[in-house]
């Protein structure tokens, strides 16, 4: 049977049930006695994760949503693994609020900590379960079997398999908190590079992205938004509309405005008539955001002290500092989109939501239905790391299937939309001062930071962008900070140093200019760069090698190897710059662990700067990381290549325009992206493994790093200490004259 569980409403949790089984393994683990490790916390039985079928099929499922970083690839190594099977033979099953488990959202680098260490446990300990059943059913010892695929095999020849072993058994047990041994000679799938299985059909252009699917009958919908956030409607004539070739329904709720038509072009072409017969009165003008950092200051906050070390005033020389970091997009290749299709009182909902789940709450709420009569069903959007359109896609979608049914209706976002109406990267500030001890060591360090929220992402209905609009509309809930140890403005702002005297104070800032939310790696780009660029300045002033600087504050061992490593390998203590035919070249080096919880990441990279233009290109770029056992080396390197790209884009060229009182950058004109001339010709990822250690989150962990190391390469090369971000040829220029 199933409940809610009272701690995390809404999730499903899976309850003890019959059987009678008994597993018979007792392993210690990481985790705390009797403690389930991973997301079996939450749902503890082990069909909730997998399943064998009568057909001898095995099924594994996770609540976890591929959004390109390759979880797909790297959970079915680790199912396979444990379970001895080819993971070709596996089926997976991913984000679907009638299928999988409830894990959240994916997000904060969490997937393999969570869903890969559920599905290790549940696997191992059905395979286990399946290992004794044989070797009662073939009447032979357990040591005796050799295992081929889901088939076991007695001395004689005798087979039972995975199907015959479940049939009329129970797999609905609850799990155990150990891991059972491994077979002797069991086959490593952990460890091993695999083709990744979500890219053929990206490669190839076949269908990968929910943006590529078409359904039968399916109509379209376009959405038109007001001119400002604030702005409000005084009237619009459908009539013209709704008489145009192909349109099938307008659709008007307050200043929701839409329509349905049964081809896309003519669902655009309408779209753009509706939006030229709505006439709309303008709020007054928001706030200028060209000062980033009087901006932010000027913004009500709430301030937090989240480390209170020692105390303060050590003797020494004390050095000051203020970064910053604009309003940013997600930018995502491809604009959101979304399918959904009521049938009578039910709802089918298709989207490249981060989190189906929370997102069912929020639509249940929306539409005033009960949440058992709505499925989400995650399918692969076009390009997104955080909280971009797609649940506001969504929600578009489910108001129109609404008033349209029977029929898909799906809804696709213009860049316009995106750029101008997805949450932003929030902007930041970080003031940090810090005093050198006579020994050159960091006698005493305060930081603080400004930031709006990084958490609106639904779970109720006003988190949706059109639920906002409404006749009758949701009004956003109040953001709240993320609470420490993971935090959201203030993640990374507690330093991973070994520091006597130390103060971190989190200034949250509940509203702002603009409407804000998850972007990759939350706050702890903006800390890591804030942090990462200061210990250089501290390193200068105290006559000190940045990278000898950093270990002699390092009291984690771990942290000073993935240092040592990344140093060592871009040859650091070797370096020289480059010959006078380059305008200017330096190096530079950043380290951080995500969260101070998740993986190790440590960036030493060169650049080559051109005053004359403000051109900063990245020469080549070495990454050491730690993230506990290496389940899949090559999409640990993918994550943490796409991390140093991203952040090169946020880093030298993103921020937000902001225009008489909306986003004026809706285009990639106005909102420039790193292009394949700006990619380094050089990016090496160095793998620290470390075997039976746990499972460490490793997406969001070279963004900081990477930032903080270019701006210190900056630095190196030509001596400009550029504190605001981003670094692009427009603010390289200034500084330079």
């Amino acid at each position: 049977m199933r409940a809610s569980s009272p701690a995390h409403p809404g999730r499903r949790r899976f309850l003890a049930a019959g059987g009678g089984l008994t597993l018979s393994f007792v392993i210690p683990l990481h985790a705390a006695p009797g403690a389930l490790p991973g997301s079996l916390a939450d749902t503890p039985l082990l069909d909730a994760w997998v399943r064998v079928g009568a057909d001898n099929r095995v099924t594994v499922f996770t609540g976890k949503a591929e959004l390109g970083q390759g979880i797909k690839t790297a959970l079915l190594q680790v199912a396979a693994h444990e379970l001895q099977i080819d993971p070709g033979r596996l089926v997976l099953i991913t984000a679907d609020t009638e299928r999988t488990p409830d894990e959240g959202y994916t997000a904060g680098s969490r997937s393999m900590q969570d869903s890969a260490t559920a599905l290790r446990h549940a696997c191992a300990q059905l395979r286990a379960l399946l290992h004794e059943r044989a070797a009662a059913r073939l009447q032979v010892g357990a040591a005796a079997l050799a295992q081929d695929n889901s088939v076991f095999r007695a001395p004689d020849g005798r087979r039972v398999s995975f199907g015959e072993l479940v049939a009329g058994g129970d797999q609905h047990l609850r799990a155990s908190a150990v891991l059972p041994p491994r077979m002797a000679n069991a086959r490593r799938w952990i460890g091993a590079t695999l083709p990744r299985v979500d890219l053929p059909g990206k490669l190839k252009g076949q269908l990968a992205y929910l943006q590529d699917i078409r359904m039968p009958a399916m109509v379209h919908g376009r959405v038109v938004r007001p001119p400002a956030p604030g702005a409000r409607l005084l009237g619009v004539d459908t009539g013209a509309v709704a008489r145009m070739t192909g349109v099938l329904e307008v659709v008007r709720d307050g200043r929701f405005l839409a329509v349905i038509a049964d081809e896309e072009y003519r669902a655009v072409k309408a779209a753009k008539a509706l939006a030229q017969a709505a006439r709309w009165e303008l709020p007054a003008p928001a706030a200028h955001l060209g000062d980033i950092a009087a901006l932010v200051r000027s913004l009500p906050a709430q301030p937090r002290q989240v480390l209170a070390r020692g105390a303060p005033g050590a003797p020494g020389r004390t050095l000051r500092a203020t970064y910053t970091r604009p309003y940013q997009l997600h930018a995502s290749l491809g604009p959101s989109c979304a399918i959904a299709l009521r049938e009578g009182g039910r709802y089918t909902v298709w989207t490249h939501a981060q989190g189906v789940f929370p997102l069912r709450r929020a639509l249940a709420e929306l539409l005033d239905t009960a949440e058992a009569s709505i499925r989400c069903i995650h399918a692969e959007g076009a390009g997104c790391y955080g909280h971009n359109g797609a649940d506001d896609a969504a929600a578009d979608a489910a108001l129109l299937a609404r008033v349209f049914p029977d029929v898909p209706v799906r809804v696709q976002w213009m860049r316009e939309d995106e750029h101008g109406w997805e949450p932003c990267g929030p902007a930041m500030v970080a003031d940090v001062a810090a005093t050198l001890g006579a020994d050159g060591r960091i006698a005493d360090w305060q930081y603080e930071v400004w930031s709006q929220a990084h958490a609106t992402r639904p779970g109720r209905a006003g988190n949706l962008l059109p639920a906002t609009l409404l006749a009758r509309p949701f009004a956003p809930p109040l953001p709240k900070p993320i609470p420490q140890p993971d935090g959201g403005g203030d993640r990374n702002a507690i330093p991973g140093y070994a520091l006597p005297n130390a103060r971190v104070i989190h200034h949250f800032q509940p509203a702002g200019p603009l409407r804000t939310s998850a972007l990759r790696s939350l706050g702890a780009y903006c800390n890591v760069f804030a942090i990462e660029s200061f210990m250089d300045e501290l390193a200068r002033a105290a006559n000190a090698d940045p990278v000898a600087f950093r270990l002699r504050h390092l009291d984690d061992p771990r942290a000073a190897a993935v240092v040592r490593l990344a140093a060592a390998k871009f040859g650091w203590n070797a370096y020289r710059r480059g010959s006078g035919r380059n305008p200017r070249r330096g190096r530079g080096f950043a380290f951080a662990r995500y969260k101070n919880s998740a993986a190790y990441c440590a960036v030493a990279l060169e650049v080559e700067v051109a005053l004359e233009t403000g051109f900063v290109r990245i020469l080549r770029a070495d990454a050491a990381v730690d993230c506990g056992e290496v389940v899949s080396p090559d999409g640990v390197r993918n994550q943490i290549e796409g991390g140093i790209l991203q952040s090169a884009s946020w880093t030298l060229l993103e921020s937000v325009r902001f225009e008489r009182g909306r986003v004026a950058s809706l285009d990639w004109g106005g909102y420039p992206i790193l292009r394949f001339d700006g990619v380094p010709e050089r990016i090496s990822v160095h793998l620290a493994d470390q075997p039976g250690q746990p499972f460490l989150g490793t997406g969001e962990a070279a963004q900081g790093p990477a930032a903080a190391a270019l701006a210190n390469a900056v630095a190196d090369a030509c001596g400009l200490r550029v504190r605001d971000l981003p670094l692009d040829r427009a603010r390289m220029r200034r500084l330079a004259t």
